[in-house]
C-alpha cells in the first residue's frame, strides 16, 4: 500500500512539472519539442552504448590466438600497449597483464579469491617494490596453469596484499618458455 501513495504522489508531481513546462514555454511548443526529442534520442544513445559495450569492447580489443599445432602463443599488443593473457590457473580463467618487472605470478586479492585462496588467512610476510611503492605479499603455489594444450605444474606464486587492478604474469612462468619474441604489435611465446 505504502507503493501505491509514492507512485501517485509521483505522478501527481509529474503532471505539475509537465503542466508547468508547458504553460511556462507555450510560446515556443515547436523548439522545446524538439529539444525533447533531441535529449530523448541522446538518452537512448547512451542506454544503448552501455547495453552494448561489453559486445563491442570484445570485437574492438585484440584477443590471444593460440597455435597448439607447435606449441606457440601470439598475444596482439592492446591498445594500452601492454600484452594481456587469459589463463587456464586450477581450473579458472584468470586475466593476466603480462610484466617482465615482475619476479613472479602475482594475484590480485580478487583472483586469488576467484581461485579458492582464503586471503584473510594468509600471512603477508614478504615484501615486493612496486612502481607505486612497497607492497606486503603471501607466498602460494598454483597447481596447475594452462594455455591451450600447454600445461605447467607448482609455480610459485604471490597475492598482493594491496589493490591490484588485475593478475601479473611474471618472470617464473615466463622462463618456462624456449623463447620469447616481441615484435612491434604482438609477443610470440614458443615451447
Amino acid at each position: 500500500m505504502d507503493h501505491v501513495g509514492q507512485l501517485i504522489f509521483l505522478i501527481m508531481l509529474g503532471i505539475a512539472v509537465v503542466y508547468w513546462f508547458f504553460v511556462t514555454h507555450h510560446q515556443s511548443i515547436n523548439r522545446t519539442a524538439q529539444q525533447i526529442a533531441a535529449w530523448s534520442l541522446i538518452f537512448v544513445g547512451v542506454i544503448a552504448a552501455v547495453a552494448l559495450w561489453q559486445d563491442v569492447k570484445e570485437e574492438v580489443l585484440p584477443r590471444q590466438a593460440i597455435s597448439y599445432q607447435h606449441g606457440t602463443v601470439e598475444v596482439p599488443r592492446s591498445p594500452d600497449g601492454h600484452f594481456y593473457m587469459t589463463l587456464l590457473v586450477n581450473g579458472t580463467d584468470i586475466p593476466f597483464v603480462v610484466d617482465t618487472g615482475a619476479t613472479k605470478v602475482v594475484l590480485s586479492k580478487k583472483d586469488a579469491t576467484r581461485l579458492g585462496i582464503d586471503s584473510h588467512s594468509l600471512v603477508f610476510r614478504n615484501r615486493a617494490m612496486t612502481a607505486n611503492g612497497e607492497v606486503m605479499t603471501a607466498p602460494v603455489s598454483l597447481d596447475r596453469i594452462e594455455i591451450g594444450d600447454i600445461v605447467d605444474h607448482d609455480i610459485d606464486a604471490a597475492v598482493n596484499s594491496g589493490e591490484l587492478e588485475q593478475s601479473l604474469l611474471g618472470m617464473n612462468y615466463l622462463q618456462l618458455w624456449k623463447r620469447i619474441e616481441l615484435l612491434q604489435d604482438k609477443m610470440i611465446l614458443i615451447r
